[in-house]
């Protein structure tokens, strides 16, 4: 066999062993550039851009303005942790007390329910795409990783706060508080906090303008959670 068909195997093994390395290491670089530079856009949002461009839908595709840390309220933080994440200060990433609670609903009939941290969902908003399968659930743990890693907690909630999705193509608190309430986000408080948390669970079916019973109910219960952990003193913790 001549010696150039007996390197090709090695060349293809070697290639194979190197590209995750390269891979992890790009991703590993990327995270930590995002502690700093603040992202333009997220993959959902760029998914979302796509779809639109093809059906011809008219623009703008998406809403969205980037609110600097500094300029949320504390309302808008404490609501969004009250709806989504309790234990946000506490976790590395993984929330295994609800996780358990899900796995032990489901084993009883109940349907599975996600369980997904703050942190969970900026990795998988920010890189990630739309659908389920295992490679992408290991990409997600592994950003999740990455990102509890390498940002503070008050980096987490800043981006989940600027690329989650409020509505019909609106994303992060600053296009949504002028969507819906016609005002700045820093203009907002406790009330509008809570209501603009409350269709994070389903921002394609639930409405902050013009709220169903079941999201009053829900803003209503955010409220109380708010209060329950304290305040905005909760948010020292971070």
């Amino acid at each position: 066999m001549p010696v150039r068909r007996r390197r090709r195997p090695r060349r293809i093994l070697k290639g194979l062993l190197i590209a995750p390395l390269v891979l992890a290491l790009v991703s590993i670089a990327l995270v930590l550039a995002l502690r700093w530079i603040d992202p333009p856009s997220s993959s959902v949002m760029i998914q979302h851009q796509i779809a639109g461009w093809w059906q011809g839908q008219p623009p703008p595709l998406v809403h969205h303005e980037w609110v600097p840390w500094e300029r949320i309220p504390p309302v808008v933080a404490l609501a969004v942790i009250a709806a989504e994440d309790q234990r946000f200060p506490d976790h590395k990433g993984f929330d295994l007390i609800e996780m358990r609670k899900a796995w032990a609903a489901h084993q009883a009939g109940g349907r599975l329910r996600g369980a997904s941290t703050l942190s969970q969902q900026v990795a998988k908003n920010l890189f990630l795409w739309h659908g389920r399968s295992w490679l992408r659930k290991g990409l997600e743990a592994w950003f999740t990783a990455l990102i509890e890693y390498l940002w503070p907690k008050t980096r987490i909630l800043e981006i989940y706060l600027n690329i989650a999705e409020f509505g019909p193509d609106t994303y992060g608190v600053g296009a949504a508080s002028w969507r819906y309430f016609q005002r700045p986000v820093e203009a907002l408080g406790p009330a509008e906090a809570a209501q603009l948390a409350a269709v994070l669970p389903n921002p394609q079916g639930y409405r902050v303008q013009d709220p169903s019973p079941a999201v009053k109910r829900r803003a209503t219960w955010i409220r109380t959670q708010m209060d329950r952990l304290g305040g905005v003193r909760y948010l020292e913790r971070l």
